[in-house]
């Protein structure tokens, strides 16, 4: 089933339940419903929903406001090259964090009955369940960033604890991986609790009067590294394999998990050099458990569950109880393809796809695929040749297009065994100059850890191998391509994956499933950029069937041409154009004038806002039905169409306090404006009570608080309140003056969408893009004019923007479209416009005034002139020349 029209590509968009991907029948066929959709998920996500528009009704204060700071208030964080840039979390990991609670917190669904009523399936019984403490399963993508949730997860329980009375949770913390490789990565985020820091979890001092900075007291230990364990405030992060119990033995399918690579099991007591991870964390007085990669937890027989249920009575003999368990992962699924019935959000990899979180799967469209050739021979890199030349070709061009942006792009080659493993990389550093040298072998046991047996290495050596194979995206490792027998059921991470190429004989048997391959190579190299990234997927015709199973679950493959004379599969790279001997780039490079900007908020007292004199047309004031009164109704903010309507469970009771303070808080999101929260509050209050609709009104009717979202009122709420506080806070200050200057040479590399591309001779940059086929039309004019010296098609990327005033009042920035030197002082700023909006006059009104500006500043005597193309009128006049486009467009 494809996703519904309306899913948004944001993937910081809220998704609404009735939008999300859903198994119709014709994707269930022989498959039961359990199958693909987590039978709790349905039920869960439109509570959550009408939860989350309530405002979090029914919550705790700490819970409240730690959800509010988290997902409402607006985060500017500082970055490492001195800018400052919004920092949000994904929908798909604020739903997670946000289901866990509402089911902890509210609906007190700590057991396996409590979680049995929200059961879309029919299916799901008591017998389902191993445990009989509180477990949530939190199923988000390869990429989605599970980290992000545990440490969200994290900080709650922690501040639950301190803050509410009679709270159950804790605030030590036992975060367990799979394995070292899965350890290294977390150890990245959680060493020395940096992440806490690093991310906006920790509100400032005095929110909502607690002291949460102060107050935040975590001791992180690492293995065995174990320092001062306190009652209170601690994060054990280890592999499972330190906390089985001294003498207990691992289960048959964690064999040889006891070896170098995992870490020997410890022996002995906490005063002994290596320390018995196991029984310190048995010890505090209670705990959250915390997996990740959690879909070994699939057998309630394993080693695993067996040591977190011993934990569980241990914790019970002493009179508390294990807080609770949260396990995540993107594949939490039994042997036999079940999902695990403890699941309460799902974010999958087909909506993960359609928003850009990781990246989309290529596949050979059907003339590259019948290209490839099985050949006959007992050799197996000449058996495989065609897969593995098309492999290297595919990598080959995404390298060369990347190389620009500092990121280098990465081939993995998966073979069936060690022998092979060998040949392959012996074949590839041969065959192809680019290669020699930088091939990493790994071999790995059937658990898929580097093996030690197999390959013969020393201790010191498997250090390097596995250092090597968890850096292998640094620029400065030498290893360009990875050539393994692997499992790869999770943990390795590498995000610079472009190309893969597989060549095991993959089986139902091997129980491993298509996401758990292809997530090798789905991680994102671009993260916060927005352009589509891809990564090739080659393969033997079973290795292709057995990618293609994941159709399943939704995902629609892409297919392309492969091989020669095909683009790279890659976002398009524009760059300055140095090596091109043809060019001179100190010629046509053009330097702008970085001008102070005129626009300015100025930030007075708002309490100055008169919103009794604001102007604006009255709401009609409607009565609702006490069941209408109880429906949040979702309508489309541009059409004023209903999308769908979501009834509120007797048990909230939503109120005027929590509406209000999210109008003042979107409204100081959108206009920067840096505290004064109760002041506005305040104003928006006295606003809704007399002045927006067409009588006076009782805030604490639930009637009004209906008619608060109805479209109307809310538009005209925001626009007014946004317009009023603009009106008292903007303006121009009438001067300026020149603070330094733009030199568009300097431009890092940038990337673009894949598309259509002019490659100039007349720009500094190697290539152009348009953001209209008008766009790419008028630079291919500008290339081809005789009488100017330079053009460069201006972006977010070369820092030329102009702040001014738009329609709304609101302070905004104007990139112009082109820019065209002329002569040496004659340089001209040009708008190419199709259809107008609103905001263009008042863009070309400011376009003006700064070209007056910058020609009037400038010491070399330059002019700045604006020029505005209209697409009807380019279309009637033609021009040959940029003189003639002047004349018929100034």
């Amino acid at each position: 089933m494809a996703l519904h029209p309306d899913f948004p590509t944001d993937p910081y968009a809220v998704l609404l339940p009735d939008v999300r991907w859903y198994p119709g029948d014709e994707m269930l066929g022989g498959m039961g419903y359990e199958m693909l959709l987590p039978p709790l998920v349905y039920k869960v996500r439109k509570a959550v929903a009408a939860w989350r528009a309530s405002g979090y009704e029914g919550a705790s204060p700490t819970t409240a406001a730690l959800l509010n700071h988290w997902f409402r208030d607006e985060h500017m964080m500082p970055q490492a090259d001195g800018t400052v840039r919004p920092f949000q979390w994904y929908f798909a990991q604020r739903e997670a964090v946000e289901s866990a609670i509402w089911l902890y917190e509210i609906e007190r669904a700590r057991d396996p009955y409590a979680l049995m009523k929200f059961d879309s399936s029919g299916r799901v019984s008591k017998g389902m369940f191993a445990e009989d403490w509180t477990r949530y399963v939190l199923k988000l993508a390869t990429g989605a960033g599970k980290t992000k949730v545990m440490s969200l997860l994290m900080t709650w329980c922690y501040f639950h604890k301190l803050y509410e009375p009679d709270s159950d949770l804790s605030t030590n913390f036992l975060l367990i991986a799979p394995n070292i490789i899965v350890l290294d990565r977390l150890r990245t985020d959680f060493d020395g609790a940096r992440i806490f820091y690093e991310d906006p979890l920790l509100p400032d001092n005095g929110y909502e009067g607690q002291n949460w900075q102060d107050d935040f007291q975590m001791t992180v230990h690492i293995q065995d590294e174990i320092g001062l364990v306190a009652p209170q405030g601690n994060l054990f992060l280890t592999n499972i394999h330190r906390v089985y119990e001294s003498g207990s033995a691992p289960a048959f399918e964690d064999q040889n998990a006891t070896d170098y690579f995992l870490g020997k099991k410890p022996v002995g007591k906490a005063t002994d050099s290596q320390v018995d991870l196991g029984m310190i964390v048995r010890e505090v007085p209670d705990l959250v458990v915390l997996n990740d990669e959690a879909h070994h937890l699939h057998d309630a027989q394993s080693a695993w569950f067996k040591s977190i249920e011993d934990i569980s009575l241990r914790l019970r003999q002493k009179g508390t109880q294990l807080s609770a368990q949260f396990d995540l992962s993107a594949t939490p699924k039994h042997n036999n393809g079940a999902i695990f019935v403890q699941t309460v959000s799902d974010y999958p990899l087909v909506e993960a796809i359609r928003q850009g979180v990781v990246k989309t799967p290529v596949l050979p469209d059907g003339p590259s695929r019948a290209k490839l050739q099985e050949k006959k021979s007992a050799q197996f890199t000449e058996q495989y040749e065609d897969y593995l030349h098309l492999g290297y070709l595919e990598w080959k061009k995404v390298y060369d297009e990347l190389l620009p942006t500092g990121k280098k792009s990465v081939l993995f080659v998966m073979t069936d065994d060690t022998r092979n493993c060998d040949e392959v990389a012996e074949y590839l550093e041969s065959r192809y100059p680019e290669l020699k040298g930088g091939v990493l072998v790994i071999h790995t046991k059937r658990n898929g850890e580097i093996s030690e047996a197999s390959s013969g290495k020393s201790k010191e050596e498997l250090d390097k191998l596995r250092e090597a194979s968890k850096s292998i995206d640094d620029p400065a490792s030498p290893y360009k391509a990875i050539v393994s027998v692997m499992v790869l059921r999770e943990g390795w991470d590498v995000q610079n994956v472009v190309s893969i190429v597989g060549l095991r004989p993959y089986t139902s048997a091997a129980r491993i499933l298509p996401e758990q391959t292809l997530g090798r190579g789905l991680r994102r190299m671009f993260r916060g950029e927005d352009v589509q990234e891809k990564v090739s997927v080659i393969g033997t015709d079973a290795f292709m069937d057995f990618v293609e199973g994941i159709k399943v679950e939704g995902v629609e493959l892409e297919y392309q041409p492969m091989g020669e004379r095909t683009g790279p599969k890659s976002p398009v790279v524009i760059e300055v154009d140095q090596d091109n001997k043809a060019k001179d780039i100190d010629k046509l490079d053009i330097d702008l004038p970085l001008l102070a900007p005129r626009i300015q908020r100025e930030y007075k007292n708002l309490a100055d806002l008169d919103v009794a004199a604001l102007g604006h047309k009255r709401v009609a004031y409607r009565l609702f039905t006490e069941e209408e009164q109880r429906e949040i109704v979702f309508r489309d903010m541009n059409t004023d169409q209903q999308s769908h309507v979501t009834a509120m469970d007797t048990a909230f009771t939503p109120n005027y306090q929590n509406m209000i303070g999210f109008f003042a808080r979107s409204i100081m999101r959108d206009l920067r404006l840096v505290g004064g929260f109760d002041v506005l509050f305040g104003k928006i209050k006295a606003f809704v009570e007399s002045y927006l609709f067409d009588r006076a009104v009782d805030l604490d009717d639930l009637n009004t608080l209906r008619n608060l979202s109805e479209i109307e009122a809310t538009r005209t709420l925001v626009e007014t309140i946004k317009g009023a506080v603009n009106a008292l806070t903007v303006q121009d200050t009438g001067t300026t003056e020149v603070r330094g200057s733009i030199r568009l040479a300097k431009t890092r590399p940038f990337l673009v969408k894949e598309q259509p591309f002019l490659v100039p001779k007349k720009s500094i940059f190697n290539k152009v893009v348009g953001d209209s086929h008008f766009e790419l039309e008028f630079a291919a004019f500008l290339d081809g004019c005789p009488d100017i010296v330079s053009f460069v098609k201006n972006s977010q990327s070369t820092s030329f923007r102009i702040e001014y005033q738009n329609a709304d009042g609101s302070i905004a920035n104007y990139i112009p479209d082109f820019i065209v030197k002329q002569t040496d002082s004659d340089v001209w700023i040009v708008e190419t416009k199709g259809r107008e909006d609103l905001d263009d006059p008042l863009k070309w009104d400011r376009l003006q005034q700064w070209c007056a500006d910058a020609t009037a500043h400038d010491e070399a005597g330059r002019t700045f002139s604006p020029l505005f193309v209209r697409q009807e009128d380019w279309e009637q006049y033609k021009p040959a020349r940029f003189h003639d486009a002047i004349a018929a467009h100034r």
